[in-house]
């Protein structure tokens, strides 16, 4: 098994659980300060986390 595959999936899969984590606290906002920042922050990283992680998984070749 390649490394930066199993690699990719790691990055792929916290990035899917950080986007979860944004939803969920999106939904139960109540419009703090504190909220709004959390929801930037996670959504981010979410989304550097999971583009990172697919574009890993799909260039690393298959050299088996």
């Amino acid at each position: 098994m390649n490394l930066k595959r199993i690699f990719g999936a790691l990055l792929t899969l916290l990035g899917i659980g950080a986007l979860i984590y944004t939803a969920v606290v999106f939904s139960s906002t109540g419009g703090s300060n504190q909220d709004v920042k959390s929801l930037i922050i996670y959504g981010i990283l979410g989304l550097i986390f999971f583009s990172s992680g697919i574009s890993l998984v799909r260039t690393t070749k298959d050299e088996s």
